[in-house]
């Protein structure tokens, strides 16, 4: 498991990522990886070798990819709904999609969502957190946590 934040407000124009500027919990076993102070991430399709039949092979590396942040219009922008939105290799997933519309400018509204995302085995896929609107947007708390269940250790 790896999580990432920025707990410091932050305007993010339209098309733009969220920036995550600490690593609390790093990637330690090279699956994800970071720069702090970016807004990409890059998840690596490692699958462990299956011994036996092959017939029951994954191909695949699953993760599960939790966000959550608070989010508003700024001073100065018009009051509509605004967005952020999961993206794999810069398409967004439309199911990761969070619209909220204030009332009002600087009036703060918590999104979240979480989604498991496929990459292929001995692929890489990028992974970001977009502003799908078409106004910039003010971020403030956002926190990314990316695990792999199928490879949880248990004792």
């Amino acid at each position: 498991m790896a999580e990432y934040s920025n707990n410091a407000l932050q305007t993010v124009n339209p098309g733009e990522t969220v920036i995550f500027t600490e690593s609390p919990v790093p990637c330690r076993r090279g699956l994800v990886r970071h720069r702090d102070d970016t807004g990409n991430f890059l998840l690596v399709g490692y699958v462990p070798r299956q011994f036996g039949c092959r017939c029951n092979r994954q191909n695949e590396a699953n993760y599960l990819i939790d966000f959550g942040a608070n989010i508003a219009i700024p001073t100065g922008g018009t009051v509509d709904a605004i967005s952020l939105a999961i993206t794999m290799d810069g398409a967004t997933l439309p199911a990761s999609t969070m619209i909220v519309t204030p009332a009002a400018v600087e009036e703060f509204f918590n999104v979240s969502r979480a989604i498991n995302a496929a990459v292929f085995g001995g692929c890489c896929e990028s992974l970001a957190v977009r502003n799908t609107s078409d106004q910039p947007i003010l971020v403030q708390n956002a926190n990314i946590i990316i695990s792999r269940p199928d490879l949880a250790v248990s004792r």
